[in-house]
């Protein structure tokens, strides 16, 4: 099974957009026995709630399920268990290097540095620009290329 963990600074804007978008995509795919996916934020603050009502907004809006998504914080089981550790932006890339032992730092890569021609390589944070749409729309379309990416490189 391929583990496939998205992080975002509170894990209630970004990554669950992205777990839930992702998740979709490798359903659609028939991929849902060989892939595995799930999100966590690099802060404790908002533990166990669900998605910020911005991301719940767009994802229904779109018809993409994000039942049972909460947020969590990563953890050190996490750097070891799983095999790609996606991150929003540099800060988060920065934080969850910090936590990594040097190893696994192959597995942490920014979202849109797999997004072909890309002016930007952070995905920005609505919690702070309220813009949930060009968030949803970076998010959607680097998902398919990451999808891409882990069927060529796992053989899928």
């Amino acid at each position: 099974m391929v583990k496939v963990l998205f992080v975002c600074l509170g894990n209630i804007c970004r990554s669950p957009m992205a777990e839930a978008v992702f998740r979709q995509k490798v359903k659609e795919a028939g991929l849902e026995d060989k892939i595995s996916i799930d999100s966590a934020g690099i802060g404790r603050w908002h533990i166990g709630k669900p998605p910020h009502e911005g991301t719940r907004r767009i994802l229904t809006e779109n018809k993409i399920d994000y039942a049972g998504i909460r947020a969590r914080q990563i953890n050190a089981e996490d750097l070891e268990e799983f095999d790609y550790i996606i991150a929003m932006d540099e800060e988060n890339v920065r934080d969850l290097k910090q936590l990594a032992p040097e190893k696994h730092h192959f597995k942490i890569v920014r979202l849109l540095e797999l997004l072909p021609g890309s002016d930007t390589l952070n995905v920005p944070d609505p919690y702070f620009t309220g813009n949930f749409e060009h968030v949803y729309k970076l998010i959607n379309e680097s998902c398919d290329h990451l999808l891409s990416y882990i069927r060529q490189r796992e053989q899928l």
